[in-house]
């Protein structure tokens, strides 16, 4: 008897159609086979299965067994395939009758005395449920809350076998798991942190503001202890919420890769990811013979935090060039190519040289002229100049550390950065997801436009400096975040001299 149901596997951060056809012939030599581009996960499945079997009080098919999963090109490397095998070992061998088997599909892993455990990807898995216009999936309970997430299909949690049979006979009526966007908010919403815990650095706290406001990316530069890993932890408290649509986008990498907290059903919270230097170029950037996403995409909708900068392999950085220009990730293997999403918001961390105390009022540096080349030398040109704000954050004297009154808040920066995003969002367009640091030459050229004082303030600055054009269209840039911050439709001299000042590293600061 031959039995038809549907399952996913994951490809990348995707999930992909997959028929599970089982055929069971009485009276031929019995064996299992397995077809259909399986990896070791899903080959060992038949044992794991049949002792599931057993052990929920079914019977093992003792017969021929030709299992195939199709489409035969695509790889299955993920035991969330053992829930539709089952079942299709019970279809086929008559113990399980259904009338919704074509309505319905189903993932889970199975252990051996028959319940089921998490899967990897489940949203993505209903998503394409979605798509394929399921009426439902079956899911392991574990995961319901985050399949809940989406709309159009019934998300049916099961914690064993005889759970999911008797569904699919009609003999348990299992309701669909509910959501509501607006309980995940209260619950999983809102920060415990505040920028007003970072005492002093008030001129820092200004160009974080003017970062978050425009989507730049910014390196801060100063000795240890300076507040650098403070500031850059809390800038989630100043960015807008996440959006339903960026929220899925985040969440479901986190699903693919089996990060997502099982009480967590979406990711609310802007992603902060603050990877060891230590870390490989895979997994920066992604990998595997299947790719998998990197920390790169796991701050999709978010913010890296790359601290220490020059201790990370120079090869390793070099991964950072593209997704920073596309927001994208591209891994190419001998199968094809996977492209995952990027759009982080990159901040890195860095001390003025070796020792860390160059410049430091209290403490005396012990690195040479050439030290500190080579220190600085770590980081690329490139890759330098793709930071748009680099300030330094210089140590906090005593009399600020002690001070009882309340420095810049949270609350205040986020009202001057959602105010400056109205401003990009009317200029760009309702439906653009644009920001300031994100325009293209033409946009530049177009939003751009100085006034005669400003222009020859940067013809100045250009040539005093030596600025590249990468450089000259990052100052652009910054300056009308800076205009924006302050509601002015022109760049005036005074924008434009700040966005000078938050370019550190075209100054003499290393001489």
């Amino acid at each position: 008897m031959l039995a038809k149901l549907t399952t996913y596997s994951l490809l990348g951060i995707d999930a992909a159609s997959v028929d599970v056809e089982v055929d069971i012939s009485p009276g031929a030599l019995p064996k299992t086979i397995l077809v259909g581009l399986a990896e070791a996960a899903v080959r060992e499945s038949t044992h794991r299965i049949e002792r599931a079997l057993v052990n929920s009080g079914y019977v093992r098919p003792i017969d021929r067994i030709v299992i195939n999963l199709s489409p035969a090109d695509l790889p299955k490397d993920a035991a969330s395939v053992d829930l539709s095998i089952a079942l299709g070992l019970l279809v086929a061998s008559g113990q399980l009758v259904s009338d919704v088997l074509g309505k319905y599909s189903a993932v889970g892993e199975l252990a051996l005395d028959g319940s089921i455990r998490p899967a990897k990807g489940t949203l993505s898995m209903a998503l394409k449920a979605k798509e394929l216009g399921m009426k439902g999936l079956i899911v392991p309970a574990a995961n319901a809350r985050e399949a809940a997430v989406v709309d159009g299909v019934d998300i049916i949690p099961v914690a064993s076998l005889t759970e999911a049979v008797g569904f699919f006979s009609g003999q348990l009526d299992i309701p669909a798991y509910p959501f509501s966007w607006d309980d995940a908010v209260a619950e999983f919403g809102g920060y415990q942190v505040d920028y007003s815990d970072v005492k002093g650095q008030e001129s820092a706290k200004r160009a974080v503001t003017v970062a978050a406001a425009g989507a730049h990316h910014l390196l801060m530069i100063g000795s240890p202890g300076t507040g650098k890993t403070l500031l850059a932890s809390r800038l989630g408290t100043i960015l807008p919420e996440l959006a339903p649509e960026e929220s899925l986008q985040t969440t479901r990498i986190w699903s693919a890769v089996g990060r997502l907290d099982p009480s967590q059903p979406l990711m609310i919270r802007r992603p902060f990811r603050s990877p060891h230097h230590t870390i490989s170029e895979a997994g920066l950037v992604g990998g595997g013979s299947i790719p998998a996403p990197g920390e790169i995409s796991l701050a999709h909708n978010g913010v890296l935090f790359l601290d220490e900068l020059p201790e990370f392999n120079r090869r390793t950085l070099e991964v950072l060039r593209q997704p920073l220009e596309d927001g994208t990730v591209t891994i190419s293997r001998a199968m094809g190519s996977l492209t995952f999403p990027a759009n982080i918001m990159l901040v890195a961390a860095m001390n003025p040289c070796p020792c860390g105390y160059r410049g430091d009022p209290k403490r005396q540096c012990k690195c040479n002229p050439l030290q500190v080349e080579r220190y600085v030398g770590r980081i690329s040109g490139p890759l330098l100049d793709r930071l748009d704000i680099h300030i330094e954050v210089p140590p906090v004297p005593f009399r600020q550390l002690s001070d009882q009154s309340i420095g810049t808040s949270s609350e205040k920066m986020k009202t001057d950065v959602y105010a400056a995003r109205e401003m990009q969002q009317h200029r760009f367009g309702k439906n653009s997801l644009r920001l300031n640091g994100r325009m293209t030459p033409p946009q530049i050229r177009k939003y751009c436009k100085l006034e005669p004082d400003a222009e020859s303030l940067l013809k100045s600055a250009m040539e005093e400096m030596g600025l590249s054009a990468r450089a000259h269209d990052k100052i652009l840039r910054i300056s009308r975040t800076i205009a924006d911050l302050s509601a002015s439709d022109n760049i005036n001299s005074d924008h434009l001299s700040e966005a000078i000042n938050y370019r550190t590293l075209d100054r003499s600061f290393w001489k």
